[in-house]
């Protein structure tokens, strides 16, 4: 089975966010603004994601 994957782009800087929204943000491997990662579709990562939905764009399935 193949995973789906997401491609996920720190828009804004996590400065001054609370601290659950930044944890997020870093759990997804995202350092830098408009820096890239590549993401499998998981419950797990889509949490993250929606945790901080206001930062990223995200593209893909």
């Amino acid at each position: 089975m193949t995973t789906k994957q997401l491609k996920v782009t720190l828009n804004k800087s996590v400065h001054g966010q609370l601290a659950n929204i930044a944890l997020s943000v870093r759990g997804l491997g995202l350092r830098k603004r408009h820096q890239t990662v590549i993401v499998a579709n998981t419950p797990e990562t889509r949490g993250l994601i929606r945790t901080a939905r206001h930062l990223l764009v995200v593209q893909g399935e």
